[in-house]
């Protein structure tokens, strides 16, 4: 099962589900929207009609406004309680929305040898799995208090707070890891000001960071990037 936080960017939703649905193998996939307008909700929510994507409403989020990264971590653990725990699929996978794959992978398949994996973080002696890119075998995990917030105490972003329950005394070193590499989006321009990441085969629009005056051409040239990829792609579930 993979589920997607979603948050106000109905093209950026878009582009991750029409390219999951022929690149990535999976049994089910969630789109979680943890957008703060009903308009932007409306707009993500005919995304997922268009591609026959499942979706859910999630409740209205105290963080959001306050602490996006307070409010990922709220959003992550609504899903476990509601939608994970109750479902106990065998296994599941958190993604952020503006991560695209773009050659076909099974990133379920490293979790027949570990309980999960995903892009480590880490913070000092500490270390976690980034929010934007973990998966979990239901089994392994289904017993323990998890909590996918932060612990910004001690320096771990969303997801941290899970340091203590399940990563504490696991070796990091033997989980599963791909290449990273970051990248300026537009030539000419700082790697800081339009941030970008490959993380192995799956490109990362890093939203959120860079100077937000370049979010639109960062955006066309993150398309162009893309473009192979959505070239053998349908554009909707409906064609």
């Amino acid at each position: 099962m993979l589920l997607t936080i979603a948050f106000g960017d109905a093209q950026c939703l878009d582009l991750q589900v029409r390219l999951i649905r022929g690149l990535v193998r999976h049994d089910l996939h969630i789109v979680a929207d943890n957008s703060i307008s009903e308009a932007a909700a409306g707009e993500n929510r005919q995304v997922c009609a268009a591609y026959g994507t499942s979706y859910v409403r999630l409740p209205a989020n105290p963080w959001t406004v306050k602490n996006p990264s307070r409010s990922h971590g709220a959003a992550l653990n609504w899903m476990w309680h509601n939608i994970l725990k109750p479902a106990a699929p065998a296994a599941f996978g958190f993604l952020d929305q503006d991560l695209f794959p773009t050659q076909p992978c099974d990133p379920f398949a490293p979790l027949q040898d570990v309980a999960f994996y995903g892009d480590l973080r880490r913070a000092g002696a500490r270390w976690y799995l980034w929010a934007g890119y973990c998966f979990f075998r239901f089994d392994a995990v289904a017993r323990k208090p998890l909590d996918f917030g932060l612990d910004w105490f001690a320096g771990l972003d969303t997801g941290g707070a899970n340091w203590e329950v399940l990563y504490r005394d696991v070796d990091p070193n033997a989980l599963p890891q791909r290449p990273i590499t970051a990248f300026a989006a537009l030539p000419g321009v700082e790697l800081r000001q339009a941030y970008c990441e490959w993380r192995g085969s799956w490109l990362h629009e890093v939203g959120l960071d860079g100077d937000l005056s370049l979010k639109a051409k960062k955006r066309e040239a993150v398309l162009r990037l893309l473009e192979p990829a959505l070239q053998a792609q349908p554009r909707s579930a409906r064609q």
